[in-house]
C-alpha cells in the first residue's frame, strides 16, 4: 500500500512546492505541520490567503502591492519629498524599506531591459516614471537596481531618458557587490549604500 498522500492533500503539496525556496520535501513537511496545527496555523493561513487574494492589487502610482489604488507609501504626503527610488521588483522595494534609510517614494520596474525576454522601456514603465517627475516635483531619481549587467544597462538607459528633464540621477554606491541582489543584502549594507549614493 502506498504511503503517499492522495487527493486534495497531494494537490496542496504540489502547489506549495511551486513556491520559491520550497521543493517537494519542504512542501510536504510544511503541509504536514499545517495539518497537525490546523486551528493555529492552517485555518488562519487559509483565511489570510483568501483575503489577500481578494484585496491585493498593484499601486497605480509606483507598482508596489497595495490594498487600495495607492500603496501606503504613495498615499503618505510626508513621503512626497521629491525623491524617487527606482527598483527592479517589489522584493527590492521591501528590502529598501527594511533599511529604514529612504523616506521618499518608489517606482517598481518589474524587471530589467532584455531583448530576449521582450522587456523594453514600455514594459518596464519607464515612460510612467518620466510622467511622475513634474506632478511629484521630483528633484532626484535614485537608481537602486541590482548590480548585474542587466541592471547596469537598465540604469544607463534610464539615466539617458531622464537627462533632458533636469533631475539629479544617482545610483547606489558602496556596499552593493557586483552580482548582488538587494533582497539578499542585510539592512546595514543597504543603508550604507543608500547614504553613499553617487551621481551616475
Amino acid at each position: 500500500m502506498s504511503d503517499r498522500p492522495t487527493g486534495d492533500i497531494e494537490a496542496l503539496i504540489a502547489l506549495m512546492a511551486r513556491l520559491p525556496g520550497l521543493g517537494p520535501r519542504s512542501a510536504r513537511r510544511a503541509v504536514l505541520h499545517m495539518l497537525r496545527k490546523r486551528t493555529q496555523v492552517m485555518e488562519p493561513l487559509a483565511r489570510s490567503l483568501a483575503m489577500v487574494a481578494e484585496r491585493a492589487r498593484e499601486c497605480r502610482n509606483c507598482g508596489n502591492i497595495a490594498e487600495a489604488d495607492l500603496c501606503a507609501i504613495c498615499a503618505n504626503p510626508e513621503r512626497g519629498n521629491g525623491e524617487i527610488c527606482v527598483v527592479e521588483d517589489i522584493a527590492d522595494l521591501w528590502a529598501m524599506e527594511r533599511g529604514c534609510g529612504f523616506r521618499g517614494r518608489y517606482h517598481v520596474l518589474g524587471g530589467t531591459l532584455s531583448a530576449l525576454d521582450a522587456m523594453g522601456p514600455d514594459e518596464l514603465g519607464i515612460p510612467a516614471l518620466i510622467e511622475r517627475l513634474q506632478p511629484e516635483a521630483v528633484g532626484e531619481v535614485i537608481l537602486a537596481l541590482n548590480a548585474t549587467v542587466e541592471g547596469a544597462t537598465t540604469a544607463h538607459y534610464i539615466a539617458e531618458a531622464l537627462a533632458p528633464h533636469g533631475v539629479k540621477v544617482t545610483t547606489l554606491a558602496q556596499g552593493v557587490p557586483m552580482g548582488g541582489e538587494l533582497d539578499y543584502l542585510d539592512d546595514g549594507t543597504i543603508s550604507a549604500a543608500l547614504a553613499a549614493r553617487r551621481k551616475l
